[in-house]
């Protein structure tokens, strides 16, 4: 199969899991939206926010790691997993023994259990990461989607057996015969926990699944063989670390950042839980960037020696902007709707605006993936260090500014500035040590005029819904149809 029509089709297969997967989980959002409270939305986003940053901890960059090594060393899979198991126990018995610290640290006493489950959670990712890593280098893709999507699904039940049939039961509304045995265990003032439970047992399900490479693992850590991939992985966690920051920190400080009184009536758990949900519409372009990461990532270490591979990874650029753009737009002009599908309550509605330019944001964080190909295929990861931090100054000195004055707008404009300095940083250094010809300046021009052709449907006054749904959805078929065109007549050049 042509590499590109073999990178397409995994790309598919990996979004499926993550696309089809997260409109899953978007079930989830008027499920929380219509059941929780904004401020107690907004503990949950805040929760999950500080797992993230602790999620590229545990991981420290073994997983790339494993990509860079595997082929020169068979034994790299029970020694990529060794280091992770070993340390995986170590952070997690620094946090339940820290747990009451932690909680009190953040300003939320009595969390305890939270940090608990979290650990766990943590744990198990952690452990499953290279087994999962090795489905995608041997492109078992869909193995892969299918135990995300088990994941998935089984965490989307949880949910709903838990925030709302035990709910029901407890308050009498339903099968009150099981309401004596519902009482005795269950707590309607733990929705948060319950979340954290089902998410648990969810992560802990993929481990049958992938037990045939585990139990065959032999635990080793010979240092000789460990080092190497620890010194390439160590700028990873650092880049990790600095992008989880530019990615997180907006919604980890955010709650603690907010002036009272700027959002009059409102808590400010209430604004986090508000700016929070609007952000899982902007996740949708992210989805799309992961399922490329994931199958372009071995892509390009598999095609680095290839005669013609600049002007492979240069068209693989031009197709991602094209299929971004389209994502940009196509969520944009139906942004409305899609509000009104996913954030049930109409004060989740009230920060809608920001999801363009959010998304806007993570297109540049897409490009600068692409860009970054040239620091991982010559070694030279220290680069992405760099980069990362740069991009995580940019996003802490903006948040401490911003935030006062503009609210979330602060977060927002936080992260479109980082992911910007961070996509052009990296393609002025790459041109240098390993020049592709992007054509950036056509690039550029595509994501401008989608945001001009954003800015003009988002300011078109319909006179009924109908008419703003269905017209919004021919715009929006019309400007795919013209990024296909690009596509097919310039995506050679």
């Amino acid at each position: 199969m042509h590499p590109l029509k073999q990178l397409a089709s995994d790309t598919v297969l990996y979004g499926f899991s993550s696309v089809v997967g997260r409109i899953l989980n978007y079930l989830l959002v008027p499920f929380y939206t219509s059941i929780l409270l904004p401020a107690d939305y907004g503990l949950l986003t805040e929760w999950y926010a500080y797992a993230a940053l602790l999620q590229v901890l545990y991981t420290y960059g073994m997983e790339t790691a494993y990509f860079r090594f595997a082929k020169q060393e068979p034994a790299t899979f029970d020694l990529a997993v060794s280091a992770l198991l070993l340390s995986s126990l170590f952070f997690s018995g620094l946090l339940v023994l820290f747990a009451t610290p932690i909680t009190v640290g953040i300003a939320h006493p009595g969390g305890e259990h939270c940090v608990y489950y979290f650990a766990a959670i943590l744990a198990i990712d952690a452990v499953l990461a290279i087994p999962l890593a090795r489905l995608r280098l041997q492109s078992r893709a869909i193995f892969f989607a299918s135990t995300k999507l088990l994941q998935i699904g089984l965490n989307i039940v949880l949910n709903l057996v838990l925030l709302g049939g035990c709910a029901n039961i407890y308050a009498g509304h339903c099968l009150a015969n099981l309401q004596p045995w519902v009482i005795s265990f269950y707590d309607p003032a733990k929705s948060v926990e319950y979340v954290l439970i089902a998410n648990l047992v969810a992560n802990a399900a993929a481990l049958p699944l992938l037990s045939k490479s585990l139990l065959k693992i032999k635990f080793q850590l010979p240092w000789q063989q460990l080092r190497p991939m620890l010194v390439y992985a160590w700028p990873l966690l650092l880049m990790g670390l600095a992008g989880a920051v530019n990615e997180m920190l907006s919604r980890a400080m955010l709650r603690h950042w907010l002036p009272p009184g700027l959002y009059p009536g409102q808590s400010n758990e209430a604004i986090l839980g508000i700016f929070g949900a609007c952000y899982k519409l902007a996740v949708l372009m992210l989805l799309g960037i992961q399922a490329f990461r994931y199958a372009a990532e071995p892509f390009f270490f598999a095609h680095a020696q290839a005669r013609n591979a600049h002007t492979l990874f240069s068209t693989v650029m031009h197709r991602f902007v094209l299929g971004a753009c389209f994502i940009l737009f196509a969520v944009s002009a139906n942004l409305d709707l899609l509000g009104q599908l996913f954030l049930r309550k109409a004060e989740y509605r009230t920060a809608l605006e920001v999801v363009p330019y959010l998304m806007l944001g993570y297109l540049f964080l897409g490009m600068y993936y692409n860009f970054s190909v040239w620091f991982k295929l010559t070694n030279k990861t220290h680069y992405g260090t760099w980069l990362a931090s740069i991009g995580a100054l940019v996003t802490i000195v903006l948040n401490i500014l911003l935030i006062p004055i503009g609210g979330y707008w602060g977060s927002v404009w936080a992260t479109l500035v980082s992911y910007i300095t961070m996509s052009l940083l990296c393609y002025y250094w790459g041109q240098k040590y390993y020049p592709i010809p992007y054509q950036l300046g056509r690039k550029l021009a595509y994501v401008m005029g989608t945001m001009v052709c954003v800015y003009w449907v988002r300011s078109i006054a319909y006179t009924n819904w109908t008419s703003a749904v269905v017209s919004n959805l021919v715009l929006t078929l019309l400007f795919g149809t013209l990024l296909y065109r690009l596509g097919r007549s310039k995506g050679k050049k």
